[in-house]
């Protein structure tokens, strides 16, 4: 036993939010592992998903649904921008929202990470079974509301990729 596994956390290790947070810590530093050379990160991800998933969307409803913080999402889409993996259009109707697309660059880096990050079932969690791993996804999405959400339907882009 490590220093660090000798800690006694007493009642923290029954409180659901250490428990999140400590596996969302968990995953990410599983998935991160070979992402280092592109330096692409679980958020960034998201972000070019969801904007491959939706060209044009605007900047400030992908932040409120991933419940980014408007300035942090700024950053975020900056960063992008400056590794043109993204575009930023401001519509002509509508000067105060900002319209993003995604570059050919940043179809590719989508493209050759899409399989690690939406593994779905095929790659269990860590110290999970395959249906303790389906069990978890399914109570998260209740927990977070998003089990009562529409599913969309896959693209065809999405599916020849």
């Amino acid at each position: 036993m490590t220093a660090a596994e000798a800690i006694d956390l007493g009642r923290l290790s029954a409180e659901p939010g250490f428990l999140l947070r400590l596996a969302q810590l968990q995953v990410y530093e599983d998935l991160l592992a070979g992402l280092q050379p592109d330096g692409l990160r679980p958020g960034a991800f998201s972000v070019l998903y969801l904007v491959a998933r939706n060209p044009g969307a605007r900047q400030g409803a992908l932040a409120e649904r991933l419940t980014i913080k408007r300035a942090q999402m700024t950053k975020l889409v900056q960063a992008l921008v400056a590794r043109n993996l993204v575009t930023r259009h401001v519509p002509q109707d509508d000067r105060r929202g900002v319209q993003l697309r995604l570059t050919d660059a940043g179809a590719a880096l989508l493209k050759a990470h899409k399989t690690r990050f939406l593994a779905g079932d095929a790659q269990p969690l860590p110290n999970l079974s395959a249906a303790e791993t389906r069990t978890l996804k399914t109570l998260l999405a209740k927990l977070t509301r998003l089990e009562t959400a529409r599913p969309l339907p896959m693209r065809e882009k999405e599916t020849a990729s």
